[in-house]
């Protein structure tokens, strides 16, 4: 809605809007950071090994995440300018330049809090990473693959019917 409502007072100035990841290769990209937390992590109960867990089944599916995670996010995931690299899953107490950023306060706490997938960009479908996050880090089977199919199929039907995806 936000998008829309953006979108819709650009148009009555006459400005274009773009949320693209990467506009200009020397500046900072767009992305959407993600935080979440989950029963577990709020109460602290898990402690820290709850999050190097979690860590691992993130890692575990970070190609399929990084497939997910908007158009054009290889041209912000660069391991430069506060990134992570796409090609490699990383994670880090107060770590602005990995994948998934634990806050130092989450840490000084022994993991009760939330942590942050830095990964997504600006032009993601929130309903996707929402869904895709949760699959990974909270259920203990995927049930995401009808979600993954579905959301691929639509990105080549746009493809073949030279329909623009978000950008």
């Amino acid at each position: 809605m936000a998008r829309y409502l953006l979108n819709r007072v650009a148009e009555d100035y006459g400005i274009d809007i773009s949320i693209a990841p990467k506009l200009f290769p020397e500046w900072n990209g767009s992305g959407c950071h993600t935080n979440f937390s989950t029963k577990t992590m709020r109460s602290g109960e898990g402690k820290m090994k709850y999050l190097d867990d979690m860590m691992e089944k993130f890692s575990a599916k970070h190609k399929l995440h990084i497939s997910l995670y908007g158009e054009d996010n290889h041209l912000r995931l660069t391991g430069h300018h506060e990134t992570s690299s796409c090609d490699v899953f990383s994670y880090g107490v107060g770590n602005r330049a990995a994948s998934f950023r634990i806050p130092t306060a989450v840490r000084a706490d022994n993991g009760k809090g939330y942590i942050e997938d830095r990964r997504p960009a600006s032009n993601i479908d929130p309903y996707v990473v929402a869904s895709i996050i949760f699959d990974t880090g909270v259920l203990n089977s995927t049930k995401g693959e009808p979600l993954v199919n579905q959301y691929n199929a639509w990105r080549q039907n746009c493809k073949e019917n030279n329909v623009p995806m978000p950008r």
